[in-house]
């Protein structure tokens, strides 16, 4: 086995570290590794020798640790999860890996998917094509053996074996028995209809082998959570599922964009084929834009999981405004404004208080919140006496979402005092045009610290969750594809009315 020499990319700076060939998380063989017990060093020879594509240090890595053999021959790993940043050769050695599994393994059948039936197709063609143009590997392929009838693409080997792609959709490797499934772009699995369909597909070949090779994904990517928390696990616990294998190159969580040495253990090829000062660039400028550019680097170059790719509220900014030193409301009373919102569904509801400090800055924190089914039920009951104990200058909804199914109880009530609603001194405020202006204000003084808040899980759940709908050239949080972020909504309207509160009436004085 011959290793590439470990070459610099000509544009580099000569400070910056190498990519790490080792990923930073990964599961542990049983045993040592060896040609014997790993397929992998077979494959490494193959790509040199017979592909003439030398694989990088990296891939070699990856291609003894994903090979790993049990004592009676079949792979250790059903299932292998290859997580690392776009643009460091993944698609070439999963294209290897394929024509391995064709012309050396020989198995009978293949299965190729991607993003979508065209990248996918493409690359079937590909890998057609260059087993069609290699004077060892054409020599196992027939006259007839590439099909070209759409919908039945597929190359065939003389030996037997099959290669055919499929779009990410239940009819994948339907009606066959599948012995190998390359899954390229697991994190644009946005259901389980093409994994049920293909992996049951595998239940009779007892040494059925699935590679998923992917960068990080969103929280709509939910196949890769299903694949990695069981191998993490394992990982960490030795509990889980041993047959799960995770080989994962990712920046640490926390990491900055600009980071090389984070960006080193994302990037396992950074200084070889990818220039390390472009990235650390393309990093700052991501880390000042934020947004949707930040969870994309942090996505794609990072590797880094990203709840939301358009997260309403940058979650850096959010954590760095949290604060451990305590805030007393009674002691800002007069700048305290309360707001109540409901979740989408109904079972969930949070009441939040805003505080304009003596020195600009809005504290905001969780001061009740209810859950379940009928929740709403609790709400009414319990809010008169939450209001009167907190006595804030102004109390608000958004009538116009889902807080709207407590408008009736919410608005003005005359009776006896201890009924009488609101409790005296507390101006009742309807949040209604002013939606998008709440969440967008909220959003601008998170990311320039002038929101203070002391780190409730609760509230940083919700936060995190929200994700920005566009309204022209407005947005506000967006409440269809999140869980429940009626605690963010409070939080933005709270401070909306905390910091437009008119000045404090001066104090009474008896002559």
């Amino acid at each position: 086995m011959t290793s590439p020499p470990a070459t610099r990319s000509t544009n580099y700076d000569s400070d910056a570290p190498l990519g790490s060939t080792e990923p930073r998380l990964w599961t542990p063989p049983l045993r040592e590794l060896t040609p014997d017990t790993s397929y992998g060093f077979d494959l490494i020879d193959f790509a040199a020798d017979v592909c003439g594509t030398p694989f990088d240090p990296w891939q070699e890595w990856l291609s003894i640790h994903a090979g790993e053999l049990l004592p009676d021959g079949r792979p250790r790993f059903r299932h292998v999860l290859v997580l690392v940043a776009r643009q460091n050769g993944k698609s070439l050695w999963g294209h290897t890996l394929v024509k391995y599994w064709l012309f050396v393994e020989r198995v009978p059948l293949v299965l190729g998917t991607s993003t979508d039936r065209t990248y996918a197709k493409r690359a079937w063609a590909k890998i057609s094509e260059d087993s069609r143009n290699n004077p060892y590997l054409s020599r196992k392929l027939g006259p007839g053996a590439q099909r070209l009838t759409i919908g039945e693409e597929a190359l065939t080997t003389l030996d037997g074996a099959e290669y055919f792609f499929a779009a990410n959709s239940g009819r994948a490797a339907r009606s066959t028995t599948l012995h190998r499934w390359l899954c390229d772009e697991l994190r644009e699995h946005r259901n389980r209809d093409a994994w049920n369909s293909a992996s049951n597909a595998m239940n009779a070949v007892s040494d059925a082998q699935i590679v998923a090779v992917t960068n990080a994904g969103d929280e709509d990517s939910i196949l890769i959570p299903a694949l990695r928390d069981p191998a993490i696990e394992y990982i960490r616990h030795g509990t889980g599922d041993p047959r799960v294998g995770l080989f994962e190159w990712s920046a640490p969580p926390g990491a900055e964009p600009d980071d090389v040495a984070a960006l080193a253990q994302a990037n396992p090829n950074l200084t070889r084929r990818i220039d390390a000062d472009a990235l650390v660039a393309s990093g700052r400028r991501a880390k000042a834009a934020g947004g949707t550019e930040l969870s994309g680097f942090r996505t794609e170059s990072m590797c880094q999981y990203v709840p939301l790719l358009d997260p309403a509220i940058e979650p850096d900014a959010w954590e760095a405004c949290g604060t451990t030193a305590p805030v007393d409301l009674a002691e800002y009373r007069d700048k305290v404004a309360l707001c109540l919102d409901i979740s989408l569904t109904g079972d969930h509801a949070t009441l939040v208080a805003a505080a304009v400090l003596e020195d600009g800055g809005t504290h905001v924190e969780v001061v009740e919140s209810w859950a379940g089914p009928g929740c709403t039920k609790a709400v009414r009951a319990d809010l008169p006496e939450l209001v009167r104990k907190v006595k804030p200058r102004a109390f608000g909804w958004l009538p116009d979402g889902p807080a709207a199914a407590l408008t009736a109880e919410l608005k003005e009530q005359k009776g006896p005092r201890r009924t009488a609603w609101p409790p005296r001194g507390v101006k009742l405020e309807e949040i209604r045009a002013e939606t998008a202006a709440c969440c967008m204000a909220a959003a601008d003084l998170v990311l320039t610290g002038e929101i203070i808040h002391p780190r409730d899980e609760l509230l940083t759940a919700h936060v995190h969750a929200a994700q920005r709908q566009r309204r022209g050239d407005r947005w506000v949080f967006g409440r269809a594809s999140s869980g429940a972020i009626d605690g963010a909504y409070a939080m933005a309207g709270a401070v909306q009315l905390a910091r437009t509160l008119p000045p404090a009436p001066p104090p009474l004085t008896v002559l």
